[in-house]
């Protein structure tokens, strides 16, 4: 108990909020692992789409047609609306580990981003879903005959997220791989498949900080124990009670 309480000490002087991006096509299985994601390591799941969703749906909105003429048409919603939303929710959520999931989906989000929202946070990597298109879409058409209820979960729509995703997305990916923040996963697999590659990549930043964060305790005087009874102990329980 005494190496968690100085382990969350030491992490509570980073006051910048921890931030994953979540990219991948239509359909590749975002929101389903970053659902795995949170339980096994706690983090909140921010779903630029599921936010945009909701504020479209608000009665009086005054984004709500825009937003649904550009979700409609597969295109992207001016970043200034996205990161709003995004910085919002973080600062309601009183947390300080996030998956955002669907952004930045284009230079302009990118750009966008990096003039409102990067200084504020520390990006640990792009955690990226490479799937097969057609199975991208096959998934997207059973979540839409199974009553989803999105208005993009259509053929004609999803041909159009798919020009969209190759054209401007994918450019984003290569950004960040050419910073080494690019964690690739092949997406083409059964959910529980590819959440066994997606726990190595949280294992591997998270034994990274908590190393860092023994380090520290080293020059403040506050260790409490040796690296090795921590690395010892670094299961997933263990890990997600001491985040």
């Amino acid at each position: 108990m005494l190496l968690i309480t100085t382990l969350r000490r030491l992490s509570m002087a980073n006051v910048k909020p921890s931030i994953v991006f979540v990219l991948g096509g239509p359909g590749s299985g975002k929101g389903t692992q970053c659902a795995k994601i949170i339980k096994e390591f706690g983090y909140v799941h921010l779903s630029a789409g599921d936010l945009l969703r909701t504020e479209r749906d608000i009665p009086g909105s005054r984004y709500g047609d825009l937003i649904e003429k550009h979700i409609r048409n597969g295109t992207i919603v001016p970043v200034e609306i996205t990161c709003n939303l995004l910085h919002a929710a973080m600062n309601n959520s009183r947390k300080d580990r996030f998956l955002i999931d669907g952004f930045p989906r284009n230079q302009d989000n990118l750009e966008g981003w990096n003039r409102e929202m990067a200084a504020k946070v520390n990006l640990q990597f792009v955690l990226f879903f490479d799937c097969n298109e057609q199975v991208c879409i096959d998934r997207c058409l059973k979540r839409g005959s199974s009553g989803s209820g999105r208005s993009d979960d259509n053929e004609e729509s999803l041909k159009k997220r798919f020009i969209t995703y190759f054209k401007d997305t994918l450019p984003i990916v290569d950004h960040y791989q050419k910073q080494n923040l690019v964690r690739k996963i092949d997406a083409n697999s059964s959910e529980d498949t590819v959440f066994e590659e997606v726990k190595k990549c949280f294992k591997e930043v998270m034994y990274s900080t908590l190393h860092m964060l023994w380090k520290q305790s080293v020059v403040t005087g506050w260790k409490t124990t040796s690296w090795q009874q921590i690395h010892k102990n670094s299961s997933s329980t263990f890990l997600k009670k001491t985040w």
